[in-house]
């Protein structure tokens, strides 16, 4: 008869190696994606939704101005705040994700640190996939005169002149988006609606006197740098409040308690 190694693994228990820290990563991605449906699948009906009512206004617009009036309104056109809405969203999507998950993930037996760090991932995922949607609908943008209507959307003047430029713009944007509802995720998380109205009234605090020391010290040429130096150059300075986000989530979740 053969014994059995006693560091064998018993019926039913994780096989040696499994429980890696990638692994442990993984499993809170997978949880994430387990239901596509609010990460992935509402967010691209509502990017297509707004799309078609963009499009229905882009109609009307071009039927009511006629041949005369055609070119000016192909000016006013390159301007849509309408490509701002997907990333409203997705900072809606990042508080309604981490609010969710958080107490199923501890449930699991994940860390605080595990999940927080394999939420960073999937948002850096999420950001990448959908900058590469919202990158692709810009060149069928480009390549049909703005859907025929002279529409821009994908193509505002404020993303860039390129399909690449436009790529990381839309990338940086939703990271920015990403990872400042993860801030506002974990503020809920820890001290529900108290949290939130406190951290709105800190936000509004510091917005305004920003403002004030701006305009006290006649400093607004600083702002004004930023912005001719392109929408590059614009939300690359947003990934500096994103990553302060970020990283006040983490500390703030990790004396987080899970409630059901």
């Amino acid at each position: 008869m053969t014994a059995i190694p006693a560091t064998a693994p018993r019926a039913g228990s994780p096989l040696p190696g499994l429980r890696t820290p990638a692994t442990r990563l993984l499993n809170v991605i997978r949880l994430y994606l387990a239901n596509p449906f609010p990460v992935l699948i509402l967010p691209s009906i509502i990017l297509l939704g707004i799309l078609a009512v963009n499009i229905a206004i882009w109609a009307l617009i071009t039927i009511s101005s006629g041949p005369t009036g055609a070119s000016h309104a192909d000016k006013g056109l390159q301007y849509s705040g309408a490509a701002f809405y997907p990333f409203v969203y997705f900072l809606i999507v990042a508080v309604q994700a981490i609010s969710i998950t958080f107490s199923i993930a501890l449930g699991y037996g994940t860390t605080r640190r595990n999940f927080y760090l394999g939420t960073a991932i999937t948002f850096v995922l999420l950001a990448g996939v959908f900058a590469v949607v919202m990158g692709l609908l810009g060149v069928i943008e480009q390549v049909t005169n703005g859907w025929g209507l002279g529409g821009h959307m994908f193509t505002a003047i404020y993303f860039g002149s390129n399909w690449w430029t436009r790529l990381v713009v839309f990338f940086f944007g939703l990271l920015f988006a990403l990872f400042t509802g993860s801030g506002f995720a974990a503020v809920w998380v820890r001290w529900k609606t108290t949290g939130l109205v406190v951290a709105f009234a800190v936000l509004a605090v510091l917005i305004l006197g920003s403002i004030a020391v701006l305009t006290l010290t006649k400093t607004w040429n600083l702002v004004g740098g930023v912005l001719d130096g392109g929408p590059l150059a614009v939300t690359a300075w947003l990934l500096i409040p994103a990553g302060l986000s970020a990283i006040a989530g983490y500390f703030i979740l990790r004396r987080a308690t899970p409630r059901s």
